[in-house]
C-alpha cells in the first residue's frame, strides 16, 4: 500500500529528460513581471535620455496644435499634407525607440529561459473554447492571487507615483500657460521621476514574482516514482522487451550455427556436455570455429554432423578448452593449434584410407 501511494504522488526532483520535454512543449518557468520591468526600464532610459534636438523637434511639429490651431489651413490639400508631415516627423522620432522597448521585452524573456520555438500554445484545443473550462480557469485559485497581485501592484505603483508627481502639482500647473519649449522639457523631468520610481518599485515586484513563478512551475515538474521508471524503460528499453530481442537473436545465432554444421571440417565432442565444430580449408591461416553449444545443442550438432557426414571426434579436454576460449567465426587461438592440428590430421588420414578403400 506504502508502495503504491508513493507511485502516485508526485515526490521526486524532475529529471533533465522531463524538464528538456517541457521546454519543447514551451512549458517555462516565466513571469510577465520581469518582462515588464525591462521595458519600463527601457522606457526609463529613453526618457531621461531624450535629447534636447530631439525636445526641440517634437516642439516645433506640436507648436502649432497648442498655439495656434486658427492658423491651420483646411482647404487644397493643405490639412492632409500637415499630417502627413506630423506623422513621419513622429515616425522617425519614435522609430529608436519602439525598436529598444521590442529589444527589452524579447531580452525580459531570454534571461527567463533559453529560446522557445514551439507551437504546442497555438494548438486547437476544446478546453480553450469550452466555457465551463473557461469558467474554471476565471475563478481558479492562480486567477484570484493574479487578481490580487495586481490590485496590490496598481496601489503601490499608483502610491509612489503620487507621492513623486504631488511635490510637483504647482509647477505642472504652469504649463498650461507656458511655450513648448519649457513644457517639454518640464515634462520630461517630472516623468524621468515618476518612472524612476516606478521601477524601483517593479525590481521587487519583479524579483518575488519571477522566484514564486520559478517555485511553483518547478513543483508542477515535480515526477513521482512510477513516471521516473517509465521514462528509465523508455530510454533504455523495456527489460522484457530486451529480454525477447536478447531471446531472438540467440535464436537466429542458433540457426546460423546450425546452417554452417555441414561444412565443417570436424565435430570435437565431450562426448555428450560439449560439442565444438570446426572448419579447415587449404590456405586457411588456422581452423574456425562455424558452431559450439552444451547439453541439447550439442546433441543437436552431433545430430547434424552425423546427417552430413561430418566426422565426430571424441576429445573432452580439446571440446571443454576449445567451448571456453573460442567464439563463433573466430580462429582457433594459438595454444590450441597443436591439438587441434592432430584431429584435423587424424580426420584427414581417416578420409585418405575411406578414399582408398572405396577404389
Amino acid at each position: 500500500m506504502a508502495e503504491d501511494h508513493d507511485d502516485t504522488e508526485k515526490t521526486e526532483e524532475p529529471t533533465q529528460k522531463k524538464l528538456d520535454d517541457a521546454h519543447k512543449k514551451g512549458n517555462v518557468a516565466k513571469s510577465q513581471e520581469v518582462s515588464t520591468w525591462f521595458m519600463m526600464a527601457a522606457a526609463t532610459i529613453l526618457v531621461a535620455g531624450i535629447s534636447n534636438n530631439m525636445l526641440s523637434s517634437l516642439s516645433d511639429l506640436l507648436r502649432v496644435f497648442l498655439f495656434a490651431p486658427h492658423e491651420i489651413a483646411v482647404d487644397g490639400g493643405q490639412l492632409g499634407a500637415l499630417f502627413r508631415q506630423v506623422g513621419w516627423g513622429m515616425i522617425v522620432a519614435l522609430l529608436a525607440p519602439l525598436g529598444l522597448l521590442m529589444v527589452a521585452a524579447a531580452v525580459g524573456n531570454l534571461v527567463q529561459h533559453r529560446p522557445v520555438f514551439s507551437a504546442e500554445s497555438i494548438k486547437p484545443k476544446l478546453s480553450k473554447i469550452s466555457p465551463l473550462a473557461g469558467a474554471k480557469r476565471l475563478f481558479s485559485g492562480t486567477s484570484l492571487m493574479n487578481f490580487a497581485k495586481g490590485i496590490t501592484k496598481l496601489v503601490v505603483v499608483g502610491a509612489v507615483m503620487f507621492a513623486v508627481a504631488w511635490p510637483e502639482r504647482d509647477r505642472l500647473d504652469l504649463m498650461i500657460s507656458a511655450d513648448v519649449s519649457v513644457i517639454l522639457p518640464t515634462i520630461q523631468a517630472v516623468a524621468t521621476r515618476l518612472m524612476i520610481g516606478v521601477v524601483i518599485v517593479l525590481t521587487l515586484v519583479a524579483g518575488a514574482d519571477y522566484l514564486f513563478q520559478r517555485h511553483k512551475w518547478f513543483e508542477k515538474q515535480r515526477m513521482s516514482h512510477k513516471e521516473i521508471r517509465d521514462e528509465h524503460k523508455q530510454m533504455e528499453g523495456d527489460p522484457a522487451i530486451k529480454a525477447k530481442l536478447r531471446q531472438l537473436r540467440l535464436e537466429r545465432g542458433r540457426r546460423r550455427m546450425m546452417a554452417n554444421v555441414p561444412d565443417a571440417s570436424v565435430v570435437v565432442t565431450n562426448p555428450t556436455h560439449f560439442a565444438v565444430a570446426l572448419k579447415y580449408e587449404q590456405g586457411m591461416g588456422a581452423p574456425v570455429c562455424v558452431a559450439k553449444g552444451t547439453d541439447q545443442l550439442a546433441l543437436k550438432i552431433r545430430e547434424i554432423a552425423t546427417q552430413s557426414d561430418v566426422p565426430i571426434v571424441e576429445n573432452p579436454a580439446l571440446a571443454r578448452s576449445l567451448h571456453a576460449t573460442v567464439e563463433v567465426d573466430d580462429e582457433v587461438p594459438p595454444d590450441q593449434y597443436r591439438a587441434v592440428a592432430e584431429v584435423i590430421g587424424y580426420v584427414m588420414r581417416m578420409r585418405k584410407k575411406s578414399a582408398w578403400r572405396a577404389t
